[in-house]
């Protein structure tokens, strides 16, 4: 590391420094203050330790720091302020400890502050003087109990898993720009403002697991983007809003563990709210120091106080037995084996944010569910959760016993047999872990009552809430260096459904409505030739959005060619802006393609989305269109293999990056296409 920052120090210039997943160790060395004209620092994931180093007070020029997961350890250093022109500070998944800096309050130019996953407490300092921050992410520390003071301009504010109690509900009502409100899992003891959900921008606002109060009433309004909404677990009474249950499949809504009367997800009797709000309400009583038998009188209280909430509690536990949330045993499936798993695992908040513990791709381990946390999560299977049916059978939403979103689809089997003759499919299901894919987290056999045989699977995957890539083209028009972004996700999930597993699937019968996009816009593949899926499809006339019958692609007998030629229409749309939907809008647009890659930059660029024709450098889309061409050659031969298509795209992406014609680094022909 010395030597290594010695060797940076020699580039007078340096301006920027991004040392990313690199597997770097040890300290920041000394020799880090000698980058003096540094003007962005990301030495995110790598595994750094020790202390936040003086040192680098010698960087002035210093604009965004991101230190996110590595090791540090030890307080944010008071000095953080000298950086007066720094917008991004990001320390996320640390082992920093302490109170948080004061001296924060003068950093006016500030952006992004981020945070979370810390050891930090006590309260946070005064930040309203950060008249420009828009994002601000203490999650998953121990910060509290007030609430912070804040400007108004915040567009995202997570404070989860904190010990936060009191001071919010008065401080948000004029936040007008705020878009994310993710408060769960804290210790509010308020009540519960309903005009958060009408805020003019709120699309997600999460306050589960806390102790809000208060009546919710059906003619409530709620802002116009609200997408997701999770009141689950607090004391809630009253009927739930009628703008939050409209049967909208692009909402998400969660309100189990309340009082609420009108709602379809389970619910405690009214009493059981209306106690615990009594409850949280009583303002504890102070000891006088010249009344020394105070001090008995307020015991013998608590303890009246106590045996009678007991007798409450165990009578309104009573009442409510037959509706009592269950918290089911995890299992986790290994071959023939089956481990217990500690609940505490998926229930403790402090441990699920630990990525270690949940495998690489921050998942939880794949497992067998039961039955009745299935039910549990789907609201035993309501119609408000159904997002999809076709001919893999019925997808619904739910929200597991962690508080986790995800997509459960329903099986019927024709063929009923023994649950060990399912050992080799649920071996390889358990294999989709992969960041484009949309990963399985686990699986539930129920059983037939006379038989014992298999007659329903439900397959429980990770749920993705940004919509398909068709409503990401036609909606957000996204710019060319995010397209080739996209293709590039796509055919590496292709990759390693194809020699990521052994076997490897083909055949997956991809297309833009199955390609989702997660939170941050990244690809994750949804479909999949699982021989568990293929055995129990039903035989379904597959339609499109527009009701068009879906592309079939030509007969091949090389399945690996498949995807490539499914690919090959996937570039298509993203090329063009504007949904395939028949084999004949295949032919049309492979056609004009082809005319357009021997034709000029004028001709070709005619053909691209309207929305991206004039950002575009020649190479890079010649080079797309390209692939896309020779991905949907009718002989499977002629078609390049998924590495090949991905080495192509990546020569696409530098050239946008360059924002020049051909590089100098690239043959006259590559592994795919040849000089014509």
């Amino acid at each position: 590391m010395e030597a290594l920052f010695t060797a940076f120090a020699a580039l007078p210039g340096l301006k920027v420094l991004s040392l990313v997943s690199l597997g770097l160790w040890g300290p920041l060395p000394q020799t880090i203050g000698n980058l003096s004209s540094l003007e962005m620092l990301n030495l995110s994931s790598n595994n750094l330790n020790g202390t936040i180093p003086v040192e680098m007070l010698g960087l002035r020029n210093l604009q965004t720091i991101v230190l996110d997961h590595n090791k540090f350890t030890g307080e944010v250093p008071f000095w953080i302020s000298s950086f007066s022109g720094l917008t991004v500070l990001s320390l996320k998944n640390n082992s920093l400890n302490g109170l948080l800096p004061s001296s924060f309050s003068r950093l006016g130019n500030l952006r992004i502050l981020q945070l979370s996953m810390n050891n930090f407490n006590g309260e946070v300092p005064d930040l309203s003087n950060l008249t420009n921050l828009q994002v601000l992410d203490l999650g998953n520390n121990s910060l509290g109990p007030k609430f912070p003071t804040l400007h108004n301009k915040l567009v995202t504010l997570v404070l989860k898993r904190n010990k936060f109690r009191f001071g919010m509900t008065h401080n948000l009502s004029s936040f007008y720009q705020l878009q994310k409100l993710d408060v769960s899992s804290n210790e509010f003891v308020e009540p519960f403002l309903p005009s958060l959900l009408s805020l003019p921008s709120i699309g997600y606002l999460s306050i589960a697991g806390n102790k809000f109060h208060g009546m919710l009433l059906k003619n409530m309004s709620c802002g116009a983007d609200i997408k997701y909404v999770d009141l689950s677990f607090n004391y809630l009474t009253g009927d739930l809003p009628a703008c939050l249950k409209l049967g909208n499949k692009s909402q998400i809504v969660h309100y189990r563990g309340n009082c609420l009367s009108n709602g379809r997800q389970r619910q405690h009797p009214y009493a059981f709210c209306h106690n615990e709000a009594l409850a949280v309400r009583i303002s504890p009583q102070r000891r006088k120091e010249n009344e020394p038998s105070s001090k008995i009188v307020v015991a013998m209280s608590i303890v009246g106080a106590t045996s009678l909430a007991g007798l409450m509690v165990l009578g309104v536990g009573f009442v409510f037995s037959k509706h009592a949330f269950k918290k089911p045993r995890t299992r986790v499936i290994l071959e023939k084996a089956k481990v217990l798993y500690p609940s505490k695992l998926f229930l403790d908040a402090r441990e699920i944010c630990q990525m270690a513990k949940l495998g690489p791709l921050g998942l939880p381990a794949y497992r067998n569910f039961l039955l009745d946390e299935i039910k549990e999560a789907t609201a035993n299977f309501d119609v408000s959760n159904l997002i999809g049916e076709g001919s893999y059978g019925q997808v619904y939403k739910g929200i597991l016993g962690n508080d986790n979103m995800v997509a459960i689809r329903c099986l019927k089997v024709r063929k009923r047999r023994g649950i060990q003759a399912y050992t080799h499919d649920v071996e390889l299901l358990s294999k989709l872990r992969h960041i484009h894919l949309v990963s399985a987290l686990g699986h539930c056999f129920e059983y037939n009552s006379e038989d014992s045989t298999v007659s329903t699977i439900y397959l429980v995957f990770e749920f993705v809430p940004n919509g398909t890539l068709r409503d990401f083209i036609s909606g957000q028009k996204p710019i060319w260096s995010k397209r080739i972004a996209v293709a590039v996700e796509v055919a590496k999930g292709i990759q390693f459904l194809q020699t990521g597993m052994m076997p490897g699937l083909y055949s997956n019968n991809l297309k833009t409505t199955n390609v989702l996009l997660d939170h941050s816009l990244h690809v994750k593949l949804n479909s999949y030739n699982l021989p568990l899926l293929a055995e129990n499809k039903n035989k379904v006339n597959m339609l499109s959005s527009s009701g068009s019958k879906e592309v079939s692609k030509p007969i091949v007998k090389q399945d690996d060619k498949s995807d490539v030629y499914d690919f090959g229409v996937i570039l298509l749309e993203i090329i063009a802006g504007r949904e395939i939907t028949s084999d004949n809008d295949v032919s049309v647009m492979k056609d004009l393609f082809e005319v357009g890659i021997k034709a000029d930059k004028i001709a070709r660029k005619q053909i691209l989305d309207p929305a991206v024709h004039k950002e575009c450098p020649d190479n890079s889309v010649k080079t797309v269109m390209e692939v896309c061409v020779k991905s949907l050659s009718e002989d499977p031969n002629d078609r390049p293999s998924i590495e090949d298509v991905l080495w192509n795209l990546h020569f696409a992406a530098q050239v946008q990056d360059l924002g020049q014609g051909d590089s100098p680094s690239r043959k006259s022909s590559s592994p795919v296409f040849t000089s014509q």
